[in-house]
């Protein structure tokens, strides 16, 4: 009888296969991952995307622009690519709350380093490495979603940052190191 040793790399690697498959709602289990749809409202230029940003199998490149385009920095005008993983953050998190058929109303997403920089002289709180500036955060709310609610639901899945700011009516989400805080 032949006896197998796993390495540590492929045990990691299948338990990060398995996580990412338990992240999955029963939905996308069942429709086998299929299209990722997206709903948002930027409220600094009222401008609103609905974007199907994955189909077969893969993201799709001019959707992903679309979204970015949504949610540049609106003081400058600046781009940026954002982090496919943030619009899949985004999408489970709508389907947790609402089926995934609400629009998120974005506060903040890409922030450029100017930008950033004035927030952090003018609001306590503003991280001088932000992952706004990264492309890799959001800062959300979900209406007809209770914000406490919404918050609850984004430190359930686990998938980054989550900071709480009751006070200012958001959440920020973001793909970095899975940690929480209240603003």
């Amino acid at each position: 009888m032949e006896r197998r040793t796993i390495t540590r790399r492929a045990f990691l690697k299948s338990a990060m296969s398995a996580s990412a498959l338990l992240a999955l709602s029963p939905g996308e289990l069942l429709a086998g991952g299929g299209e990722k749809r997206l709903s948002l409202y930027n409220l600094h230029t009222g401008e609103r995307v609905e974007a199907t940003y994955w189909a077969e199998g893969r993201y799709v490149e001019e959707e992903l622009a679309r979204l970015a385009y949504l949610l540049r920095d609106y003081r400058t005008g600046e781009t940026h690519p954002i982090d496919p993983r943030l619009f899949d953050l985004l999408h489970r998190l709508g389907h947790h709350c609402a089926d995934g058929r609400r629009e998120f109303h974005i506060i903040s997403g890409y922030r450029s380093p100017q930008t950033n920089a004035m927030l952090r002289r003018r609001t306590r709180g503003v991280a001088k490495r932000s992952l706004h500036m990264q492309g890799r955060a959001i800062d959300i709310r979900l209406p007809g979603t209770d914000l406490a609610a919404l918050h609850r639901a984004a430190l359930a899945l686990r998938g980054g940052g989550v900071g709480y700011y009751p006070a200012s009516g958001f959440i920020h989400v973001d793909t970095g190191r899975v940690r929480h805080w209240h603003g």
